[in-house]
């Protein structure tokens, strides 16, 4: 299966005011833990990112280079690895059609690994995360970290279900472990 993972309040902590530099990256417990168990058992993973902060003048290219490295690096001290890291530097007044919610990044995502809609997952905390998959046509799981738990409160919308609460990464993994897609 192709699994696809919102980066912010999902794997790591999301930051009001953006992650800026690879010290302000700080990852959700078990969160890279869950990512080597699901590369454990043959999953494709694939980290799918808006990331404002580059249009809105934030941070340069290199600065997000510097912070993916970091990401790269404990997912590999935790015996896991991510195969790509697809990012929107969309500014929100400027976005294209690769800015979640559209679904540009999952479809991108799904033709460079070659899977279908049915054989690919999407992770996140937003309801524009819920909305990119939906659009994309494939299964989705809110995790309650980040934004989740408020997105759930708020309600998902009819037309985004069926879509699967996870308390975490960790619990994702596991409903995806057991075949429940």
């Amino acid at each position: 299966m192709l699994v696809l993972l919102d980066r912010d309040g999902v794997i790591n902590e999301d930051r009001a005011d953006f992650v800026k530099s690879p010290e302000e990256l700080k990852f959700i417990p078990d969160s890279l833990d869950a990512i080597a168990r699901l590369n454990s058992h043959g999953h494709k993973l694939v980290v799918i990112t808006n990331q404002s902060c580059i249009g809105r003048g934030i941070i340069t290219d290199e600065q997000l280079a510097a912070i993916h490295g970091k990401l790269m690096d404990a997912v590999h001290r935790a015996h896991g690895r991510l195969d790509d890291i697809i990012i929107a530097p969309d500014a929100p007044w400027a976005a294209t059609e690769r800015r979640k919610p559209a679904p540009g990044m999952l479809i991108e995502a799904m033709r460079k690994f070659k899977y279908s809609e049915r054989n690919t997952v999407f992770i996140g905390d937003s309801a524009s995360d819920m909305e990119a998959a939906t659009s994309a046509g494939c299964h989705r799981i809110l995790v309650q970290t980040g934004k989740g738990r408020a997105t759930q409160a708020d309600g998902i919308a009819r037309h985004l279900l069926p879509v699967s609460v996870a308390r975490d990464l960790a619990a994702a993994a596991d409903y995806i472990l057991e075949g429940r897609f």
